[in-house]
């Protein structure tokens, strides 16, 4: 069972929807026992940084995430998600984030482009992960002001081109994140979900 984590912010129903479309049982929740009945965990969310850890750590999430991920539980964050496995966000002063990924969070600086960066995207694959197995069609939907930057090396699993080179996803052990949207990226996103559905 996939655990997709309800803490407000996100579309949390696509995703699931996303994941039952390919026959895997997804449960939207916030409940811990959820977490730690789930085989894969999922982190979504859209809107601002400095909200989504608050509403983590008021609800005692933060700590459980960190024990799942400890354990070896395959998880997934996805676009705000994403973000915040990092150790920190500069999005409207510094907060802290969950440090499952070394690796901080600034605004895009990319001139006379538009910020946020939206719309589909193609990511160049640097790290093979079983995210990416099989995957012909690397063009992926995107919505963000805010980008991944001093990620470690090792920790690098694709990178994309808006204005400059930047962080498309990444990978730690069992921990994944990708900062455009799967469940928005058609087939390439579903192949990518079910990818996920199959790490153990």
């Amino acid at each position: 069972m996939i655990a997709v984590v309800d803490y407000g912010m996100g579309n949390l129903r696509s995703v699931q929807k996303a994941f039952q479309f390919l026959g895997l049982d997804a449960r939207i929740g916030s409940d811990k026992t959820l977490l730690l009945d789930a085989s894969h965990i999922v982190l979504p969310g859209v809107g601002a940084f400095s909200d989504a850890a608050a509403a983590l750590r008021r609800d005692g999430l933060d700590e459980e995430l960190k024990r799942q991920a400890a354990s070896g539980k395959p998880l997934l964050g996805i676009c705000l998600g994403m973000q915040l496995l990092f150790d920190r966000s500069f999005e409207d002063g510094e907060h802290r984030g969950l440090s499952l990924v070394p690796g901080e969070v600034e605004r895009f600086d990319v001139g006379d482009l538009k910020v946020p960066h939206i719309g589909w995207n193609t990511v160049r694959v640097v790290k093979d992960t079983p995210l990416f197995a099989g995957a012909d069609d690397l063009s992926f939907y995107f919505v963000h002001s805010y980008h991944a930057a001093g990620v470690a090396p090792d920790c690098v699993e694709t990178v994309c081109e808006y204005g400059c080179e930047f962080v498309s996803s990444v990978n730690r052990d069992n921990v994944y994140g990708v900062q455009f949207h799967p469940e928005k990226s058609g087939e390439a996103g579903l192949k990518l979900l079910k990818n996920f559905g199959g790490v153990a």
